[in-house]
């Protein structure tokens, strides 16, 4: 195993540039990371009626999110148990059983293994079916309908695992009766970057925003001049807060109806301020929540209703999934407005998309050469001024900087160089039980 111990220092607010390029570190992430943490693989929403199924990934590897005849959401890996062909090819659908379509091998569901050719002939009925059945996802749960799942069968209880990112969670998708549902479809497309670049920069990097994506925003994707000035004087000091387990977030004060992607959207948001008040307390008109990531790999953008998943395939490669979410409730007009919007400003041809991803790109192939890999990034901004604040959990830092991927890198330390969970130190805090209400 390797020596990991030089390779980020939160201290002094450094990382090495190995972690993004070094195969042999981006082994041990599938198998320290991606294999024991809790991983987003689907939204309820997606599989809502009995035989419903989605295809989905834990680092490489492939798992079937699939609603059972009873009702019941589980989760499998996604390989048959004769050679290891995948059992189900398409990304979505409904099914009663799987059948493998290299040997024939069934599978119900339930993951059960219920056929199999050649039983009586070539078995001679001494194949033992009830051990070969599909591998199950050690745990899975949900919250808020979001579906995760961890090979880890010691690994902390979802609950647990979120922690104080709960306050966010709530805080984005209980505004509502109902929760929130995922628009049907999903952008997919590779980019030539490490996922961690991704993962990276929505935890909380609003330090690029006026170089990176200053062409957007001339161009009006931000909206026009007029709508910007008029969204920054609802808007106060931003903050960004980091909690347990590598789990990041950032919030906005905010003196009314917080910002919003559309005019639209804007007069939706406003129309059910009390209804979200009524749920969540006052804080929904005092704070307006930003991007975040949830450790490891999925994103939020809640502005734009965009949720994204950074699957690994490879150290400078990544497979990006983008959703978009809303309010079940939210009519079906607006629903097709943020669908459209997200379109335009993320996705594979999104205006702020090709921003990020050239940026991600360029800085995976330049920290490849042998000599860039003897340096370390700079981590730096706001270095030691964190501070707790009474109304958000976890350590919080005022305005611009780095605190956010400090942890992140800090935590992704602790679970490379963790030999299990009971290794992995929480320093955080149960600040509270729930601030919900």
């Amino acid at each position: 195993m390797l020596d990991l111990q030089q390779l980020v220092d939160r201290e002094n607010g450094q990382v090495s540039r190995r972690v993004y390029v070094d195969r042999d570190i981006y082994e041990q992430e599938l198998e320290q990371v991606f294999a024991r943490c809790w991983c987003f693989l689907a939204h309820e929403s997606q599989v809502p009626n009995p035989g419903d199924f989605i295809a989905s990934y834990i680092g490489e590897d492939p798992v079937l999110v699939v609603r059972d005849s009873r009702g019941k959401v589980n989760a499998f890996l996604n390989t048959c148990r004769h050679r290891g062909m995948r059992v189900c090819r398409a990304d979505e659908g409904n099914a009663a059983a799987f059948t493998c379509t290299y040997h024939g091998w069934t599978y119900g569901n339930d993951g059960k293994l219920v056929g199999v050719p050649g039983y009586k002939e070539y078995y001679y009925e001494e194949l033992d079916m009830e051990q070969w059945g599909l591998v199950p996802v050690a745990q899975v749960e949900s919250y808020h309908g979001f579906v995760f799942g961890t090979f880890d069968a010691k690994a902390p209880p979802l609950r647990e695992y979120l922690g104080d990112l709960t306050w966010y969670f709530d805080f984005l998708f209980d505004r509502r009766e109902g929760g929130v549902e995922f628009i049907s479809g999903v952008h997919k497309w590779v980019m030539d970057c490490n996922w961690k670049f991704g993962a990276d920069n929505f935890i909380g990097d609003g330090y690029h925003v006026p170089v990176s994506h200053i062409s957007a925003r001339k161009a009006g994707f931000g909206g026009s001049p007029q709508r910007l000035a008029s969204q920054a004087t609802r808007q106060g000091a931003s903050y960004s807060v980091n909690v347990q387990y590598g789990h990041a977030f950032t919030v906005q004060q905010q003196t009314i109806a917080q910002a919003e992607a559309t005019p639209e959207f804007e007069a939706y948001s406003e129309a059910h301020i009390e209804e979200a008040e009524s749920r969540l307390g006052p804080r929904v008109r005092g704070w307006a929540p930003g991007i975040s990531t949830l450790f490891p790999n999925i994103s939020f953008l809640p502005v734009r209703r965009n949720i994204r998943v950074w699957h690994p395939r490879g150290p400078n490669k990544t497979e990006i999934w983008n959703y978009v979410y809303v309010d079940k409730q939210t009519p079906p007009e607006l629903k097709e407005i943020m669908k459209l919007y997200c379109s335009r400003a993320f996705g594979p041809a999104g205006a702020f998309e090709m921003d990020d991803g050239e940026n991600w790109k360029e800085c995976t192939y330049s920290n490849s050469g042998y000599m860039a890999r003897q340096y370390t990034m700079n981590y730096q901004i706001g270095l030691g001024r964190e501070e707790f604040h009474e109304e958000l959990p976890g350590w919080v830092l005022k305005g611009t900087n780095e605190h956010n991927q400090r942890g992140f890198y800090e935590h992704w330390s602790e679970m490379m160089s963790a030999r299990s969970w009971s290794d992995v130190e929480n320093k955080f805090p149960k600040l509270r039980k729930s601030q919900k209400r």
